[in-house]
């Protein structure tokens, strides 16, 4: 997590945009949405096939999941924080983070301190220890995933795996292509 602005090594589409790719990146933003598309959702249209099947993962996890909307911002703030991700965190914080509730001091904490941070209830704790352990080491330990299994369903279970991999590779793409930070997204705190 350092401190300096990305210099992108591609940089995002910019309007006017050929038809395709309009109709691509309305597909990416909610409808109706006043914003210009994300630099993120500019960039991948880069490569507009791949960003065509790419779409339906992100809006299925995002809009269509079996764990509540706040436990899924946990995973995701973390997984961004952890990774360095701050143009991921920032835009969720904004987007959803906040409306869906998470405090301030959670959200600092997604950053700042580990599952002990007295922010976190016992349930959300399990999550931040999900997406650490899965970070450090690939894997979870039989005893977090007998915590994890006497909370959620197999479902749900897959699907917190497959929310904190997703958000891993978007750091992984948003990190290596140095996609600068939207202006009205959160900062990492202390920046």
């Amino acid at each position: 997590m350092t401190g300096a602005a990305p210099t992108p090594r591609i940089d995002p589409l910019e309007a006017p945009y050929e038809p395709g790719i309009e109709t691509l990146l309305s597909k990416w933003m909610p409808p109706g949405s006043p914003m210009e598309p994300l630099r993120l959702f500019r960039t991948l249209a880069v490569h507009d096939e791949l960003a065509g099947r790419m779409r339906p993962l992100g809006g299925g996890i995002l809009g269509h999941g079996r764990i509540a909307p706040r436990e899924r911002e946990i995973v995701i703030h973390r997984m961004c924080a952890r990774t360095g991700a701050e143009y991921e965190w920032g835009v969720h914080v904004i987007a959803y983070g906040k409306p869906l509730g998470l405090t301030d001091a959670q959200i600092a904490a997604t950053v700042t301190s580990d599952a002990d941070d007295p922010a976190w209830s016992d349930a959300d704790r399990l999550l931040i220890r999900l997406v650490d352990e899965l970070h450090d080491t690939c894997t979870i330990t039989p005893s977090l995933w007998s915590s994890l299994a006497e909370r959620y369903r197999n479902d749900q279970l897959l699907e917190l795996l497959i929310a904190a991999g997703w958000y891993r590779l978007l750091a992984g793409v948003i990190l290596g292509i140095g996609i600068e930070l939207e202006p009205w997204a959160a900062r990492f705190p202390g920046r």
